[in-house]
């Protein structure tokens, strides 16, 4: 009935309700669905055939479309000659009416405008039901159905090759929204950042109706995605007065624009404002139908990590403030003062005052219980080499927690002898001290799965569960975070990460690990070492062709 929960009491609640007619598509599309919507371990509510006995829709059914976030709606051949897939469809229409339920219709072998004009099997349907007695149930049905055909969603026949495409785009959009629905990161452990946020909040300006573009400038670790994620759910929840037709926060730009290409993550950012699950526009020109959308939107958008690669797709994106409608704001952090244009208002992030920065990395290396008066004088002394960076605070706090005095000594010794660039061998000390074991996991992750969920990583290796607790620890360290159920590393740890694979030879053929498409092609194709490739089994590459599109998570080892 539902994955992981069957139970169907008033406290039920559920990411999805899946509408659909039985008779077309359970055994076929509606399954494969259902499949992939379990492989993303989405919580989902299927009915079955004992809750349709009977002339009215059942209360388990009626509880189980108002605790969902989010309805899919199967329209198929025959879905209208159910009464009770239209008395659904009534009922979902009036929760996305009162309560904002997201509803995603999916056009199955049926063109919405016979849903409108009651052409085809929708017509004939309705033939039918012209029968009832009850003639203001039948116009809500017939209302109900005009609406949802001009909802937009998925169309079977439009950009999918074929229905496991389909499939597939279903589940990634309804995994994106559910991301966007989640409830936002507390913001009270944030040590130092609210008079940032406040000041970026003031540069937005917005009681204004001008389109406004706020770069936010700084060094890697420097609190740059925090404050912008804090902005970003301040200003579009449903608490503000301000109000946006459309949004998106585009995470991790040159690491995504590195795997999809930038012209991708600049069409997935257009496609989330404008509520459009598949629109691919392929090319740097945006097209004037795509325009005159956007132009006629007011939008929130957020791109964090942007770099030098990504500078023509955000000229596309930003370079004109007219593409967007009255009242629209920008936001972009970048390590890169270069990238934000002369339309941008700059606003450099600075690093924590000294007693902040102390208070941040005590959150991190003292409980509450061993605060004494030494300890508490060596935090001091430990703080002052992260320069009021909170990243690399963080990570020194997580590596003396719990640890002797003499320990916290030795640490000191260490940071002494560090000369610049002081933030990296700040870092580069916490990796030091982890066992072989983690430090094979924490390259693993620099090199091959940020961004990646954590089932599909764990999936790959022979001991799931023993690599979820390293993982913990790791996370315990601060060397890495998992959000969304995603594994995440800040790209300051990341680099450091694939600068030590880096400096394991001259030679890409010689290192340990091999993610760059460019490496990977040329040992293929002119180094004599032997490649394999790691997963279950160690197998050899022996004259093969790599497509980083087709393979874009294979682990290469090396062996000389």
């Amino acid at each position: 009935m539902a994955s992981s929960s069957t139970n169907l009491n008033a406290q039920s609640k559920f990411d999805v309700f899946l509408s659909f007619r039985g008779e077309d598509t359970r055994t076929g599309f509606t399954s494969h669905v259902v499949e992939a919507l379990r492989r993303k371990q989405i919580q989902f509510f299927i009915d079955n055939e004992e809750l349709r006995r009977g002339e009215e829709i059942s209360p388990a059914l009626l509880s189980a479309i108002e605790t969902s976030d989010i309805s899919i709606i199967i329209f198929s051949k025959n879905y209208a000659s159910s009464t009770w897939c239209l008395d659904e469809l009534v009922r979902i229409l009036d929760c996305k009416k009162r309560n904002g339920q997201i509803v995603v219709p999916v056009f199955y072998k049926v063109d919405p405008s016979d849903m409108r004009k009651q052409m085809g099997s929708f017509g004939e349907a309705f033939v039918h039901h012209e029968r009832i007695p009850c003639e203001v149930r039948v116009q809500k049905w017939w209302d109900s159905l005009t609406q949802a055909s001009n909802i937009s969603g998925f169309h079977d026949s439009r950009s999918f090759r074929n229905d496991a495409e389909l499939v597939e785009k279903i589940a990634e959009d309804i995994s994106k929204k559910l991301e966007d629905l989640a409830d936002p990161p507390n913001f009270d452990g944030y040590v130092g950042f609210n008079s940032q946020i406040e000041r970026i909040k003031s540069l937005l300006c917005l009681e204004l109706d001008d389109v406004r573009i706020v770069g936010i400038w700084g060094m890697g670790g420097i609190g740059k995605t925090a404050i912008a994620e804090a902005v970003f759910h301040q200003i579009s929840s449903r608490e503000y007065s301000n109000h946006f037709d459309g949004k998106c926060f585009m995470r991790n730009v040159k690491e995504e624009s590195r795997k999809m290409g930038a012209l991708y993550v600049r069409d997935e950012a257009i496609s989330r404002v404008l509520g459009e699950s598949n629109l691919k526009i392929g090319t740097l020109t945006i097209n004037s139908y795509i325009w005159k959308r956007l132009r006629r939107s007011k939008v929130l958008i957020v791109l964090d990590d942007v770099d030098d690669n990504f500078i023509q797709e955000l000229e596309s994106l930003v370079g004109q403030l007219n593409l967007y409608g009255p009242g629209s704001r920008i936001i972009i952090t970048t390590r890169n003062r270069g990238v934000l244009g002369v339309n941008s208002i700059v606003y450099k992030v600075k690093g924590l005052e000294h007693d902040k920065a102390c208070e941040l990395f005590c959150r991190k290396a003292l409980s509450r219980k061993n605060r004494s008066d030494d300890l508490l004088e060596l935090s001091k002394k430990v703080a002052c080499y992260a320069d009021g960076n909170p990243l690399a605070l963080e990570v020194l706090g997580s590596s003396l927690r719990q640890k002797s005095k003499k320990q916290w000594y030795n640490k000191l010794h260490d940071l002494t002898l560090i000369s610049e660039p002081r933030i990296y061998k700040v870092l580069k000390i916490s990796y030091d001290e982890l066992s072989p074991k983690h430090r094979k996991i924490f390259l693993d992750i620099a090199c091959f799965f940020k961004g990646e969920q954590v089932d599909n990583v764990t999936r790959i290796q022979d001991k799931p569960t023993s690599l979820r607790y390293e993982l913990e620890f790791l996370a315990d360290k601060s060397l890495i975070t998992i959000s969304y159920k995603r594994l995440q590393m800040h790209d300051l740890l990341q680099e450091m990460g694939q600068t030590i694979v880096r400096e394991e030879s001259e030679e890409p053929g010689k290192r340990s690990r091999l993610w760059d498409h460019e490496d990977v092609y040329d040992v293929l194709t002119k180094n004599k070492s032997k490649l394999f490739v790691r997963t279950k089994q160690r197998k050899p590459l022996n004259n093969i062709k790599y497509n980083p599109i087709r393979y874009p998570l294979i682990l290469f080892e090396t062996f000389t």
